[in-house]
C-alpha cells in the first residue's frame, strides 16, 4: 500500500500490501494463480493439487500458519502434499477447515495428517481427527514431527519443536506415497526421517508480524541468537555477533553430537534461508559445513540452499542434517514437482 507523502507504515517496515485483513487471501489468490498448472485454490481457501493423485494411493495433508512462505503452499504437487491448509498468520488454521482438508485429499487409501510440533498445529490436528473419525473416516492417521536440537535436550525429542529440517520428511514422504505404499508404511516412513533429521537455526535480525506491523523480538546489533525458534522463540542464548565460519562451528557440533551423526555416514543437509539472508551468506556458511563434514568422514549425498521455511523478513538460516540410506536417497531423488520445489528424478 503505497501513497504519497508519509508512508502508513512508515514507522514500521516497509511492505507492499492492500489491506491487512486481505493478507493471507489475497496471498493465496496470487501464489495460485502462478502456478495454476501444479495447484489449485479452491473456494474453502485450501491449496490442493491440480491434477488429483491416482485413486487408492495415501493422501497427505498438512495444515500451518500463513507467513513461511513458500512453507507449505510450495510444497502441494506430485510427489509432496495434497493439500496444504493454511491458517491466518502464524496461527494454525481452525480444526473444521483442516477437517475439509482431509476429506479433500482422500483417495480411498487413507489420509496421513503431517503435524509439525507447535501446540497450536497439534491441538487443530487432535480435534480434526477425532471429527474425522465421528464421521466414519477410520482410515486417518496423525505424525508429529520435530528436529529441533535446541528445544529439549536429547532423550525428550517429542518434546522438540518442528522446524525447517521436516524439509526431508515432506520431500521423501512425498515420494513414498505415490508408490502406491499403505497408510502405516506411510507413517512408518515419516517417523524414520523425523528420527534421522537434526536441526538448529539462528537469527541475526527479527521480522515484524505482517498483520500487526510490531516486531517479534529484539535484537541487538552486535548480537545473535541460537537456537531460535520458527516464531521467534528464545533459543539457547544471544551471543556476540560471529563470523560465517566461527557460526558453523558453534552449530553444527550440536547435531551431529546429537544424533549422533558418525563417520562412515551419508546425509541430506539443508539450509534453509529465514528471510533475507543471500544466497551469497548461505553459500559461504555451506561451504564450511561441507569442510566440516569432510574432516569428519560424514559424506554429503545431495545440498540445498535456499528458502524453504522463512520467517518474514527475519535475518537468520536452520541448518539441518538427514541421515539418509539406500531407501531414503531414492526417495529424495524421487520426481517431484510443486510450485517451490523441483525434482525431475535420479541423478547421477
Amino acid at each position: 500500500m503505497l501513497t504519497k507523502g508519509k508512508h502508513p507504515m512508515s514507522t514500521r517496515a516497509k511492505k507492499l500490501f492492500n489491506q491487512r485483513s486481505d493478507l493471507v487471501e489475497e496471498m493465496l489468490e496470487g501464489y495460485a494463480a502462478a502456478y495454476a498448472d501444479i495447484i489449485r485454490l479452491t473456494e474453502g481457501g485450501l491449496i490442493v493439487r491440480r491434477t488429483p493423485k491416482d485413486a487408492g494411493k495415501v493422501g497427505l495433508v498438512i495444515g500451518n500458519g500463513s507467513g513461511h512462505e513458500p512453507a507449505m503452499i510450495g510444497w502441494v504437487g506430485y510427489g509432496l502434499f495434497d493439500v496444504n491448509v493454511p491458517g491466518p498468520v502464524f496461527t494454525a488454521p481452525p480444526p473444521a477447515k483442516l477437517l475439509e482438508g482431509i476429506q479433500a485429499a482422500d483417495r480411498g487409501a487413507g489420509v496421513l495428517v503431517c503435524v509439525s510440533h507447535h501446540a497450536g498445529d497439534l491441538m487443530t490436528a487432535e480435534f480434526a481427527l477425532a471429527e474425522a473419525h465421528d464421521q466414519g473416516m477410520a482410515d486417518v492417521e496423525m505424525v508429529v514431527l520435530y528436529d529441533d536440537v535446541a528445544s529439549a535436550p536429547r532423550g525428550r525429542e517429542p518434546d522438540r519443536r518442528g522446524t525447517a529440517g521436516l524439509f526431508f520428511v515432506w520431500k521423501m514422504l512425498g515420494a513414498f506415497a505415490e508408490t502406491g505404499a499403505p497408510l502405516a508404511a506411510c507413517k512408518e516412513l515419516a517417523e524414520k526421517v523425523r528420527d534421522n533429521t537434526r536441526t538448529i537455526s539462528m537469527a541475526l535480525t527479527s521480522c515484524r508480524q505482517p498483520v500487526t506491523g510490531e516486531v517479534m523480538f529484539h535484537i541487538g546489533e552486535d548480537e545473535m541468537e541460537i537456537g531460535m525458534g520458527v516464531h521467534g522463540e528464545a533459543g539457547t542464548g544471544r551471543v556476540p555477533l560471529l563470523s560465517a565460519d566461527a557460526t558453523i562451528d558453534q552449530m553444527l557440533p550440536l547435531i551431529l553430537e546429537d544424533l549422533p551423526f558418525q563417520a562412515g555416514d551419508d546425509v541430506c543437509v539443508l539450509l534453509n534461508n529465514s528471510g533475507s539472508m543471500t544466497l551469497m551468506e548461505l553459500s559461504i556458511l555451506y561451504r564450511r559445513v561441507q569442510q566440516i563434514l569432510d574432516d569428519r568422514h560424514i559424506r554429503v549425498y545431495r545440498a540445498w540452499l535456499g528458502s524453504y521455511a522463512t520467517t518474514q523478513e527475519m535475518a537468520g538460516f536452520g541448518l539441518s542434517l538427514c541421515r539418509v540410506d539406500d531407501q531414503l536417497k531414492a526417495l529424495y531423488d524421487a520426481p517431484a514437482n510443486g510450485a517451490a520445489f523441483k525434482s525431475l528424478g535420479a541423478r547421477p
